[in-house]
């Protein structure tokens, strides 16, 4: 069956292969893509997801420019990962999208409210613009199938000790996202640090040929200056590279991919040493409602898979 989405992204190299993935899967009819600020500015994020777009030859789907800045705080960003432009390392066509005139934010309650079918929402960057919606369109709530987003750690974070770099940069969004009473799925560090692809793979993805290939390829190699290994790992481990991003739509593509586990999950919101981390109750301490659906493994075969079918897609 496919599902209708809307994808929120902050592109970002592994929000280039998300999004490529909802643009090829046949399980997905994406109906819009909405721009978060995170992994860059925000004018820099809205750029690079038309440039993809465009790139995919997919510019008939509707793209729209979301919020500046946290619901509370400075905007941080990640260009010591992504790059000056958000997607270093590859040269993508300009793009000749034209500039909706409604916000993300309006664009999504459009969608819904014309829906026939529940929509599910993807978010790869920080929550800010679905917290908006929710915020803003409580009313439509009923209409979203899930949230299925990237984001949050039970183990350790990776921009502080304690917290994913999503869900640190605006937290108290994310808090309004899993207090929701939406159906929430969590893609966070435990499965994304899984989710690996080595430097064999970026060769097979380039040996595919087509445009699509030789640019995700690009970016692959330069997003591969970036990963660390693990402070346990010896000198001779490989470490992947770590496609955090992906995971939130592969699910919506192969739930069988993940293994999950509904969890209660809250956000740490206090100007504390743990802003920003997901508390997640996996030993059921609180007796909490469940409100979470926490991912903790996937078959990473399968996922390779489903890269490697999406790239032969755009031949």
């Amino acid at each position: 069956m496919t599902k209708k989405v809307i994808l929120d992204c902050d592109p970002g190299h592994d929000d280039a292969l998300a999004l490529l993935m909802a643009i090829a899967s046949e399980k997905i009819d994406l109906l819009a893509v909405t721009t978060s600020a995170g992994n860059q500015v925000p004018e820099k994020t809205y750029v690079n997801a038309k440039r993809l777009l465009t790139l995919a030859k997919s510019e008939h789907i509707p793209v729209a420019r979301g919020a500046s800045k946290p619901l509370r705080r400075n905007l941080i960003i990640a260009d010591d990962v992504h790059g000056e432009s958000g997607i270093d390392g590859a040269e993508l066509p300009e793009s000749a999208i034209q500039d909706l005139d409604i916000s993300a934010n309006e664009l999504i309650a459009k969608i819904l409210r014309e829906s026939e079918e529940k929509v599910t929402l993807i978010a790869t960057g920080p929550l800010t613009n679905i917290a908006i919606f929710l915020l803003s369109h409580p009313e439509l709530k009923e209409k979203i199938e899930m949230i299925s987003f990237m984001g949050g750690a039970c183990f350790g974070g990776n921009i502080t000790p304690h917290a994913e770099f999503n869900i640190y940069v605006d937290p108290e969004a994310a808090d309004i996202v899993v207090k929701s009473g939406v159906p929430v799925a969590m893609f966070g560090l435990d499965v994304t640090l899984k989710a690996q692809l080595f430097e064999h793979d970026i060769k097979e993805i380039r040996e595919v040929g087509n445009d699509v290939a030789r640019t995700m390829a690009d970016l692959l190699d330069f997003f591969n200056l970036t990963t660390t290994r693990p402070f346990w790992a010896d000198e001779d481990h490989v470490e992947g590279i770590h496609m955090h991003d992906p995971c939130a739509v592969a699910y919506i593509i192969d739930p069988d991919m993940f293994t999950v586990y509904p969890m209660n999950v809250q956000v740490e919101t206090s100007e504390s040493l743990a802003l920003g981390s997901t508390v997640v109750d996996y030993d059921n301490v609180y007796k909490k409602e469940k409100n979470v659906l926490v991912a903790f493994n996937l078959d990473l075969a399968k996922f390779k898979k489903l890269t490697m079918d999406t790239i032969k897609y755009f031949s």
